[in-house]
Parts: structure tokens; C-alpha cells; sequence
């Protein structure tokens, strides 16, 4: 048995971006490691540990027995201290320490990978010991090491990438949380239409309309009379619904037509992610 087709792009966009990040990675020095990235309380080694602990998991190695230190104040509830655990774990790794364990476990995790026959309805522990489809683990795993890429890349002053395949699987992950985003958490009115147009690396127009019941659906079609609409560029699109920014810090990038307070309203529900 082969690869099922449906899994094969998540696949190709993990291979893609962890790749990149161990290039990122390789060449730095003991003191850049500790370099602050725009994850909170997280470091470049931190954010590498992070990578490797849950690929790790995905393989099925145990998690380690490790208590967390009582200080560290971005650990704010069960998932931050589940999520910390492999992080704090590895903070007195050297450099090479850190490169050898990424080498490691990208080859490791790419034979698996390459050796999948499950179905991708396949029900396993993914991330975070939930339980979900293998499809939709994969599809995280493809979201979330391109995201983390991008977080390094900032870190380091080294953009790229921003059209890559994991681009283009997290720009799909994204969109698909417009409608809730929209409708339920910014309060639009049934019966309207928002519109998002995004430009630069990756350009799409996707349209969120709410019926007369007040549910949502996203689309590629425009709406000819939106209540609002947003334009901004992709990165920007991005590290707002990642949580990586503020939207103060990036106003002057973001354009709004037509209602500005329900234009407000969604930009502050605008992040997604944990």
C-alpha cells in the first residue's frame, strides 16, 4: 500500500518546512539559540524543542517525566504546561545537541511518513493526546511546523517562504475558521456578507456569508454589496490569525471599507490558534 493521495500534499508541505527550519538552525551559534522569537516565554530553542517533542510524540516515544518550573509565565493553563513539558525539557541542550536530535527526528519521522498506508480517517493520538483523524494530525502538523518556520525566520531576519506548500495548507487552515470568526465570535448580522482580499506573497478573495439563520460559510465568490471588507497583505493576514501580533502593531497594513465597527469587531476575535 501506498500514501493515500488526500494526505500526500500535508505530507509534502511538513517534508517542506522542517526542512527548512533544520537549515535555518544548523549554522547558528550557541548564544543565537537563545534569541527571542514572537511566541511568548519562547526562544529559537525553544521553538525547535517544541517541534522535535511533538514529532517525537507522533512517533509514539514516550513523553518525558519532567516537572516544570513554577516561574515561567507564559504556562497559564493544561494545554501551555502539556505543550511546555518537551520545551523545558531540552533548555540546557547545547547547539549541537539541539541540530543532532532535529536531524534524528526529521529521519526518523520521514520513514514513517513515507510508510504510510493507514486511511485518513484513520482515528489516532495526535497533537496535544486529542483524538482526531490521521488527516486531520497531518494536516496540523503541516500548519503548525510552517508557522514556527516563519516564527524562526523572523527571529533571524531571514523571510522566505511565505508561498511555499505549507503556505498554502495554512492559508486553508485559516480560511476555514472565517465563518466562526465572522459570524459567531464577531456578532455579524444574518443576511451579510464580509469580505477578505489579500495580496502579496499568496492573493485570494474569500467572501464569509452569514444566512438568515445566522450561520456562516466561506467561499471564493464575491459579494457585491459586503457589509465590510478587508484588505491586507498575506503576512499580515497571517500573523494576526496566529496570534503573532497585535493589531495595533500592524494597522497601517490593514484596509477597511464599508462598516468599520463590525470591521473592528472581527479583527479583535482575529486569531485562531491556542
Amino acid at each position: 500500500m501506498t500514501v493515500h493521495p488526500s494526505i500526500q500534499p500535508y505530507i509534502d508541505a511538513w517534508t517542506h518546512s522542517i526542512e527548512a527550519i533544520s537549515e535555518l538552525v544548523t549554522p547558528l551559534v550557541e548564544g543565537e539559540w537563545n534569541r527571542r522569537t514572537d511566541c511568548p516565554g519562547w526562544s529559537i530553542r525553544d521553538i525547535v524543542s517544541h517541534v522535535i517533542g511533538v514529532e517525537c510524540e507522533m512517533l509514539g516515544d514516550p513523553r518525558p517525566i519532567h516537572t516544570l518550573p513554577r516561574d515561567l509565565y507564559h504556562v497559564v493553563d493544561e494545554t501551555t504546561r502539556y505543550v511546555e513539558v518537551p520545551v523545558d525539557v531540552r533548555r540546557c541542550h547545547t547547539a549541537p545537541e539541539m541540530t543532532s536530535e532535529l536531524e534524528y527526528t526529521i529521519i526518523r519521522r520521514s520513514r514513517q511518513l513515507r510508510n504510510e498506508s493507514r486511511e485518513p480517517s484513520f482515528m489516532l493520538r495526535g497533537p496535544l493526546g486529542t483524538q482526531m483523524t490521521l488527516e486531520h494530525a497531518l494536516r496540523m502538523r503541516a500548519f503548525d511546523v510552517w508557522v514556527h518556520e516563519q516564527d524562526l525566520r523572523r527571529a533571524l531576519g531571514r523571510p522566505g517562504n511565505l508561498d511555499s506548500p505549507g503556505a498554502l495548507v495554512t492559508r486553508d487552515f485559516l480560511v476555514a475558521a472565517l465563518p466562526k470568526v465572522v459570524a459567531k465570535d464577531a456578532g455579524a448580522a444574518a443576511d451579510s456578507a464580509v469580505v477578505f482580499d489579500v495580496h502579496g506573497a499568496l492573493e485570494f478573495m474569500r467572501t464569509v456569508r452569514v444566512d438568515p439563520g445566522g450561520r456562516a460559510s466561506v467561499s471564493g465568490s464575491p459579494s457585491l454589496g459586503p457589509a465590510a471588507t478587508l484588505s491586507l497583505d498575506w503576512e499580515t493576514y497571517f500573523l494576526l490569525a496566529c496570534g503573532r501580533v497585535k493589531l495595533a502593531a500592524v494597522a497601517e497594513n490593514v484596509k477597511v471599507e464599508g462598516d468599520q465597527a463590525l470591521a473592528e469587531a472581527i479583527l479583535r476575535v482575529f486569531a485562531v490558534t491556542p
